[in-house]
């Protein structure tokens, strides 16, 4: 398994820059380094929305699209959906990934 750098940008404008193994996701990785403003209540299962970001380009643009139950959650975040939102448990990190760069939402509650 091999390890890649993503970058997390809080609502003030504070970047956190981690270490991820590959395999994992966005959202284990963010919480195993406790990053504020990943709440992920519901720990990965898809049923709580408060683990939302928002994904920069060219990232957004190359991740697989969400699944109808991830599409359905991000209706019900806490900050405003926006085209580029996705759900951090649901990306799984691998080498493409590399660089990745995520905003957090001001708020996941």
């Amino acid at each position: 398994m091999s390890t890649i750098t993503v970058h997390l940008t809080s609502a003030d404008g504070a970047t956190t820059h981690l270490q991820c193994r590959t395999g994992q996701s966005l959202m284990e990785a963010a919480v195993a380094a406790n990053v504020a403003g990943i709440e992920a209540d519901c720990g990965g299962l898809l049923t709580c929305g408060t683990c939302h970001v928002y994904v920069r380009a060219p990232h957004a643009a190359t991740l697989p699209p969400p699944d109808a139950d991830e599409s359905a959650m991000l209706d019900f975040t806490a900050a405003a959906r926006q085209p580029n939102s996705r759900l951090s448990c649901q990306i799984r990190l691998d080498e493409s990934m590399q660089g990745l760069a995520v905003d957090l939402p001001a708020s996941q509650h």
